[in-house]
């Protein structure tokens, strides 16, 4: 039996990959209690480890480090590759509002953490990990503790007393953001029915589907590019009946009276096209179906790989097959298929045309599924590579004492957005399926959180005896105070719906645990939006102020 008690005790890779194995196994087994429909989730995994530790089973501090600056790059890029495609579009108009109360946010969270550490004289350092912890973001205390590392030589207790502090203040910090959602509903009396109507008239962004009648004498003989650049809105015109025919529309034809044409647009521009062309009429999927036409609708995953890139003008789509694209379904998000956008590798393409055509165009496209299930690793571990060459890169900022970098979380984010977003634009696939996607980022951030808790457990009990529980109260104002006055704000000046303010809770905040709660009680899905509408901008700024925080701790 001496092997087994070596295997337990002795500094070895067997005995790390062994604790961390029975670390992150526990912690997910524990994930799974809920508290109403409050759950900690995967940060059990952190607790876990910080129990082991404390009773002794802990691992070498060099493998320690290792596994979590390696766990936190892979679960910030998988982030980074996800929301890369919709990050810029999301700080275009209809997401300038929600961003900048995000933004507002993190403002007023590091103020009251700066704040408390003035009055109360708590090390700023300290503070840094309370901060994390109140606004449950791992990535700023892996980014702060990284700073700290490749600041100061002897930096181990700084950096354990730091995520101690993030483990005593993150499970109030999960219960205070939905606190913070109950006490605006409470404040501005909101009842929910009401709200669905609110929301329902709110003028966000999306694509809608709308069938128009041409009635307006006007643009009678005019062609449909003409009427185009004449609103200078972005629609796709998918199919249309004419003399109770169905027909496949481009660009050339002209339009005839009581033409009914079905129409993909933005909802912004709905009001707009309708007051050129003519009065939105009620035809269901049936009446499209039943009329005397054999069009009918497809949806077509993009899977090879000469697609990814190219702009839909350049595959002569509707031109070759008389086949029209209506929609590109992106990341779960909709877009008009305009000719100037580019398809990238897993896009979904909605078409609309004869059988035969539909057939050669999924040729075209691709169309298959196994494809996709193929791992592409290429992409990942060259952006990994230059996300921490990016990463490393010392930026000096006017008034700050020692240089900033974007370390080895901001590195690899930064990386993993600009190359999902602009990668397909070179031909280079950063296509990874949601369940790959998933994977990765839950390892890494297993990893991570296991790392985080092992290396933070020998003090943890004197750490709360020694005064710790403050932190817990300091925990409490950093993350209700900002989100309690910016809700209030939203709210009042800019009128946003409760839906979409418990997403932008949710968001600013990167909690999944809160977004779950508010999708529980939302019967649509403004909070999701609001949530992945906020959630790239905040992860950046949270990793770069605690990054400025922990400078200024140390200059």
């Amino acid at each position: 039996m001496d092997w087994l008690v070596n295997l337990f005790t002795a500094n070895s890779i067997a005995h790390a990959v062994l604790i961390l194995g029975l670390t992150i196994a526990l912690g997910l087994l524990l994930g799974r209690i809920k508290f109403g429909s409050v759950s900690l989730g995967i940060t059990w995994v952190l607790f876990v480890g910080i129990v082991l530790s404390h009773f002794g089973l802990g691992i070498d501090p060099e493998i320690c480090h290792f596994v979590k600056e390696f766990g936190l790059i892979l679960f910030v890029y998988s982030i980074g590759l996800q929301v890369g495609p919709g990050f810029f579009s999301s700080l275009k108009e209809g997401g300038v509002t929600l961003n900048s109360l995000a933004v507002l946010i993190i403002l007023l969270g590091c103020v009251t953490c700066y704040t408390i550490h003035l009055i109360t004289g708590e090390d700023l350092t300290t503070m840094i990990g309370v901060l994390s912890g109140a606004v449950t973001n791992t990535p700023g205390l892996g980014a702060a503790q990284q700073t700290i590392s490749d600041t100061i030589a002897d930096s181990a207790e700084t950096t354990n007393r730091l995520a101690t502090a993030y483990a005593v203040a993150y499970p109030l910090g999960v219960v205070g953001i939905i606190v913070s959602m109950l006490l605006i509903r409470y404040l501005f009396r909101i009842k929910l029915d009401r709200e669905k109507v609110l929301a329902e008239r709110s003028n966000a962004p999306k694509t809608v589907r709308i069938d128009l009648k041409v009635s307006n004498k006007g643009i009678i003989g005019k062609k449909i590019e003409d009427i185009a650049h004449i609103t200078r809105s972005k629609f796709v015109v998918a199919r249309m009946i004419r003399d109770g025919k169905q027909e496949i529309a481009s660009g050339d034809t002209e339009l005839r009276e009581g033409d009914i044409m079905r129409v993909v647009i933005s909802n912004r521009d709905v009001e707009l096209v309708e007051s050129l062309i003519g009065e939105s009429v009620q035809l269901d999927d049936k009446e499209w179906q039943t009329s005397a036409s054999n069009l009918e609708k497809r949806r077509i995953l993009v899977t090879k790989s000469g697609i990814n890139g190219k702009h839909i003008s350049d595959l002569h789509i509707r031109e070759s097959y008389n086949v029209t694209i209506t929609r590109v379904v992106r990341a779960g998000i909709e877009l008009v298929a305009t000719y100037e956008l580019r398809l990238q590798m897993g896009d979904v393409v909605v078409v609309v045309g004869r059988k035969n055509d539909l057939d050669q165009v999924a040729a075209i496209l691709g169309n298959s599924v196994r494809r996709l299930d193929h791992p592409n690793l290429l992409p990942i571990f060259i952006g990994i590579f230059l996300g921490v060459l990016l990463g490393s890169i010392p930026i000096m900022l006017p008034g700050v004492p020692l240089p900033v970098k974007l370390g080895l979380a901001g590195g690899p984010l930064v990386v993993a957005i600009l190359m999902a977003r602009y990668g397909p634009n070179y031909k280079l696939v950063t296509f990874t399926t949601n369940s790959a996607n998933m994977m990765i980022r839950e390892i890494g951030i297993s990893l991570f959180l296991a790392a985080v808790g092992l290396g933070a457990g020998e003090g943890f009990v004197d750490a709360i005896a020694d005064g710790g529980y403050w932190w817990i109260l300091y925990g409490v104002a950093i993350t209700v105070l900002p989100l309690l006055i910016t809700g209030i704000l939203a709210r009042k000046v800019f009128k946003l719906d409760y839906f979409s303010i418990m997403g932008l809770m949710s968001g600013a905040m990167t909690d999944p645990p809160a977004l779950a709660y508010a999708n529980s009680v939302s019967t649509n899905d403004r909070s999701a939006v609001a949530y992945a509408t906020v959630y790239p901008l905040t992860m950046f700024l949270r990793i770069f102020t605690a990054q400025i925080l922990a400078l200024i701790a140390l200059s």
